[in-house]
């Protein structure tokens, strides 16, 4: 559905993006991941053709943005981060202005607001609606000629906690029916909302896969462990393979630890319980998080 090959864009001296290439297939829901100024709102500006890029090309629903704009307008839904609304209107009256402006049949706006949950507002002033429900009366409107592909730009940001999980359960929900490009900095929003990931950073693409792909990249593993004996802290000091091996809680006879390291150490951990006369209680092993690989290779770049 979306096609992006070298594409580049500066503005003055600032490199904002710098050749970068990805794909989007049909259906798919693609996070687009990065800290503030890492080029995902200018990328999201040259996809919806309000930006020119310096070079590259893209391709949308097979449309190139450049010779045939309007065609890719028609396949395309955009929600920037504030959304334009007129906030003096009610909420039916901007979706029915913005159905007359597209040209599409107001039998199209009932669809909108039972998608995106603003029916019980629908008379109300926008200015008097909280963000959240100013989010929905946005997407609403740019679903309303039924695009195939939809472009949200950080659509959770300013938004309460509550109001966040609203948003990202209707992202969810539609995008079972759409294609969708996520532009966010918020790792949990990704990886509770999107298929695959692409991590952005000074204009390069540094990341790319799906949450389990990325956190793949990171060897590195915490194990937790609740140990029962005696001398336990002297006793955990002789555990080989540990990077790093931190006390939790528990005094004498019985504590917890956290223990950090880039190879699999369960069986070791069960012949140290057995050699040091020690009952092993508890063992989990948490693998490296989005938020992990994000961290690194965005350091990294830095």
């Amino acid at each position: 559905m979306i096609k992006v090959s070298n594409l580049s864009k500066s503005f003055s001296a600032v490199k904002a993006l710098d050749g970068i290439s990805f794909s989007v297939a049909k259906g798919e829901v693609l996070g687009f991941l990065g800290p503030n100024a890492a080029g995902k709102t200018t990328t999201m500006r040259i996809l919806t053709t309000y930006l020119a890029a310096d070079d590259g090309e893209v391709e949308i629903a097979g449309y190139n943005i450049k010779k045939e704009p309007i065609e890719v307008k028609r396949r395309l839904g955009y929600l920037p981060e504030n959304a334009p609304l007129y906030c003096e209107m009610e909420v039916g009256d901007f979706l029915s202005f913005v159905a007359e402006v597209r040209g599409v049949s107001k039998s199209k706006i009932k669809e909108a607001t039972d998608a995106c949950g603003i029916s019980n507002v629908y008379r109300r002033p926008i200015g008097e609606l909280s963000r959240g429900f100013r989010q929905r009366v946005g997407l609403a409107s740019v679903l309303l000629h039924d695009p195939e592909i939809l472009i949200l730009d950080e659509p959770t940001a300013g938004l309460d906690p509550i109001q966040i999980i609203e948003i990202r359960s209707l992202i969810k929900e539609i995008g079972k029916k759409k294609t969708i490009i996520l532009s966010t900095h918020i790792l949990p929003e990704a990886q509770s909302t999107c298929n695959r990931v692409i991590i952005i950073n000074k204009g390069k693409i540094v990341g790319c896969g799906t949450p389990e792909e990325l956190s793949s990249m990171i060897e590195k593993r915490d194990f937790y462990i609740t140990i029962k004996g005696e001398k336990i802290q002297e006793k955990i000091e002789r555990l080989s393979g540990a990077e790093k091996i931190e006390k939790l809680s528990g005094t004498g006879a019985e504590e917890r630890y956290k223990i950090s390291t880039s190879i699999d150490i369960v069986e070791e951990l069960f012949h140290f319980a057995v050699r040091e006369n020690l009952v092993l209680k508890e063992l989990r092993s948490e693998e490296a998080s989005l938020e992990d690989v994000f961290l690194s290779l965005t350091r990294s770049e830095r």
